[in-house]
């Protein structure tokens, strides 16, 4: 626990994430062996609006006692894979801000930018994830935590989020794919070293891979196989260097069945996601619950960043 301004702050970060008409709270602080520990993980249906939830959420869970994060909706926000620019490290961030002018609808002279270095050998030309937010979107988050009285302290995407909990699976000096499997769509992404490599997002969710209709089932879990193999190839020969030992899939639904598809599609060995192969949470049992796990990735991958 760290004392700032004569505050008592809880160790590692609690996390506050919208994810459609409901508010996800993690809090996950640095457990031991290394492995973290989720303290708590609760969900609230948005009553009133969100401004309103977050008020009564604020007295309720006496935030104040914690440093707070949030994710930023995925319209809120531009992610580019761009060439890392030959500049002082002190000038980098001037001078992708320019390379992405033409690619977002917003000013990027006031814009919120963030660079996130890719794994590369030496010789090859190394690469950056920037990701690039309006002004406007950033104040409109931080006031309506502000109205709240949350220590908003700090913004992150869902990219990263889930690169954070990918992390935790990875084996040494492999990479390792992670797909989540959404209400609306489904986020993949692959991981090396602890560092995001590769993110897209592919237009299948979760009940569209788990509907009754056996045939229709199937020809969407036989799409998402060839989704995952075109992006796993093209993956390949980009970054011949990186080897990928497996695919983890976490799915607000049961995803039994379509593990058990990919693994017959896929050259990749293919599990469903349990966290708690490399995470503590005895406190909370509904976790058990793979659904429950993968409703919660987004938020918990947001208290992840640094866990002390």
């Amino acid at each position: 626990m760290r004392r700032m301004f004569g505050v008592k702050f809880e160790g590692g970060w609690m996390a506050v994430v919208r994810r459609g008409e409901r508010l996800d709270l993690a809090h996950v602080i640095s457990g031991s062996a290394g492995r973290p520990e989720i303290l708590s993980f609760d969900s609230f249906l948005l009553e009133g609006g969100e401004s309103e939830a977050l008020k009564r959420l604020a007295q309720g869970k006496a935030f104040k006692r914690y440093r707070c994060s949030t994710l930023l909706a995925e319209g809120d926000y531009h992610l580019a894979q761009l060439e890392a620019p030959t500049v002082p490290p002190d000038e980098r961030v001037q001078a992708l801000r320019w390379r992405l002018k033409d690619m977002v609808d917003f000013s990027v002279e006031s814009a919120a930018l963030g660079v996130t270095d890719i794994p590369s050998q030496p010789g090859r030309q190394a690469n950056v994830f920037a990701v690039a937010a309006a002004s406007d979107v950033i104040a409109q988050r931080m006031t309506l935590f502000a109205q709240a009285r949350i220590n908003l302290e700090a913004i992150d995407i869902p990219e990263m989020a889930v690169r954070n909990v990918a992390a935790l699976f990875e084996e040494a000096n492999r990479g390792l794919a992670f797909l989540v499997l959404g209400e609306r769509d489904s986020l993949l992404t692959i991981t090396f070293q602890g560092e995001l490599c590769l993110s897209r997002r592919i237009e299948l969710s979760a009940d569209a891979l788990a509907q009754d209709d056996a045939e229709r089932r199937q020809q969407m879990q036989e799409r998402l196989a060839l989704e995952l193999q075109r992006t796993l190839d093209n993956f390949d020969r980009q970054y011949s260097y990186i080897s990928v030992s497996r695919l983890v899939v976490a799915s607000e639904r049961d995803v039994s069945g379509l593990v058990a598809g990919l693994k017959d599609n896929l050259y990749v060995p293919v599990l469903a996601m349990d966290l708690a192969e490399v995470a503590d949470f005895a406190a909370l049992p509904e976790l058990r619950q793979l659904e429950r796990q993968a409703q919660g990735v987004f938020a918990i991958g947001a208290a992840l960043r640094g866990a002390a």
